[in-house]
């Protein structure tokens, strides 16, 4: 196990001395390619949005730059490897920033929020950037202002899709933010996209889409991490740095149900690996505290954080067209698990056993009545046969079960459990409606896997 420090560099003349530890490795992280145009993907974000007039500020420019170290210690470091618990690493960021003093004031939050985050132990510097990238953000060539008044993720999934849907439908003309991953999640943000485009023709609602990645071996001698605890940190970032090119205050909406964003375990062995932060309250607390402390004139919510995923369908503003779309969206976390399992005739589609599955098919199940999702998934039945729990297919449902029993025995546990994925310090007001919303989600669940075998074979 070693201690990690990832150093970024703007081009092969910056070479600042970066003081390091001896049990530290050093991984240099250029963020320039050719003279002067920025890599991984951030100069294609910055030309997209002039040319959608949108020009975002120094500072948001650095917190997607810090984004991009974050997104390479946390892909590229792997935690079986460099860590003693087979989880927990050690990482060390110095970013070139264009307002270190700023940064430093605000680098306690976002230690924070990246340990809650990520589970791993991050410590962060910031120094000046090299004087002749002191300024990058292109000044404003056109005085037509731009014409967004939203900014919303738009992940590809089925929450994300019904976010942009009722924004549409509401008149609002949102900026969608996606982050081109995999090409299962690329695949469903392109023909979703497409789709809505079809649909509202006289909008000008349009998307920003960073490809960023890295390769392999970028930390030497190290293998790389798929579990990829940050990448939300990646995600929220270009939403933000989108957001600062608005020129007037603007809200990141993050649309997920309150099921998911809680994240209750649903047993005592789903903790630390098994269970994510991805929009846990604490977490998206955190990053409105980061946005404030830097001085960007934003705000960041979820605007379903009480609605089940079925409530969420239900209630979209637009059931026509989220029917006709939603087979599009992608809700597994194994997409290419059929093909894995060398199942034939099986590519890129929905497992139907995972977490998200099962709560994505409780929910169609709820909002338009058993029979209604038409969904392709692997395991089409969950009835056919007993589902093996030391297999992947029937793991979470058995532990759905679980905790589906656990309430069903002690319905007043439902107000103790929404504590145990974190802090919900900030959520003092509205604890009564997180454990409502956490048992609504569970209720859905228990309907779709009503009658449902689970064992060991």
């Amino acid at each position: 196990m070693m201690r990690h420090l990832i150093a970024g560099r703007f081009g092969p003349d910056d070479q600042i001395h970066i003081p390091n530890a001896t049990d530290e490795q050093v991984t240099r992280l250029e963020l320039v390619a050719g003279e002067k145009s920025l890599d991984h993907g951030i100069d294609g974000a910055l030309t997209s949005l002039k040319n959608l007039n949108v020009f975002p500020s120094e500072i948001g420019l650095d917190l997607l730059i810090v984004a991009a170290h974050v997104h390479a210690a946390d892909t590229r470091i792997s935690r079986v490897e460099q860590s003693q618990d087979s989880w927990t690493r050690e990482i060390r960021i110095v970013v070139p920033v264009s307002d270190p003093t700023r940064w430093k004031n605000a680098a306690g939050t976002l230690i924070c929020m990246l340990d809650f985050l990520t589970g791993d132990r991050w410590s962060i510097g910031f120094r000046s950037r090299p004087k002749r990238f002191g300024s990058i953000i292109k000044s404003q060539t056109t005085l037509l202002p731009n014409t967004f008044d939203e900014v919303s993720l738009f992940s590809g999934g089925l929450d994300s899709l019904i976010g942009a849907i009722d924004l549409l439908e509401n008149g609002h003309i949102p900026l969608l933010i996606s982050h081109a991953g995999d090409s299962a999640s690329s695949d469903a943000q392109n023909k979703l996209f497409a789709k809505l485009k079809n649909h509202y023709p006289s909008s000008s609602f349009d998307r920003l889409r960073l490809p960023m990645g890295f390769a392999d071996g970028l930390v030497e001698g190290v293998g790389s991490e798929n579990t990829t605890r940050g990448r939300s940190f990646l995600f929220f970032a270009l939403g933000v740095f989108a957001g600062t090119g608005l020129g007037s205050q603007f809200m990141l909406r993050v649309p997920e149900n309150g099921l998911i964003a809680l994240n209750v375990p649903l047993d005592p062995l789903r903790l630390g690996s098994n269970s994510t932060r991805t929009t846990h309250p604490f977490y998206m607390a955190r990053w409105n505290d980061l946005l404030a402390k830097l001085g960007i004139n934003g705000k960041v919510e979820n605007p379903y954080w009480d609605k089940t995923k079925g409530e969420m369908v239900a209630s979209c503003a637009n059931e026509a067209l989220l029917r006709s779309t939603a087979n599009d969206s992608l809700s597994c976390s194994s997409p290419a698990s059929g093909r894995w399992q060398g199942l034939q005739g099986h590519g890129i589609e929905h497992c139907g056993h995972c977490l998200p599955c099962l709560i994505r098919r409780a929910s169609f199940d709820a909002a338009w009545g058993p029979g209604s999702d038409s969904t392709v998934y692997t395991v089409s039945d969950l009835r056919a046969h007993p589902l093996d729990t030391k297999g992947s297919i029937g793991k979470q449902v058995r532990s759905f079960q679980f905790a589906i029993e656990r309430l069903r025995r002690r319905p007043d546990l439902a107000r103790l459990l929404i504590h145990k994925p974190g802090s919900l310090a900030d959520e003092i007001g509205r604890l009564d409606q997180l454990a409502d919303v956490y048992q609504r989600g569970l209720n859905e669940v228990a309907q779709l896997i009503n009658g449902v075998t689970t064992k060991p074979i």
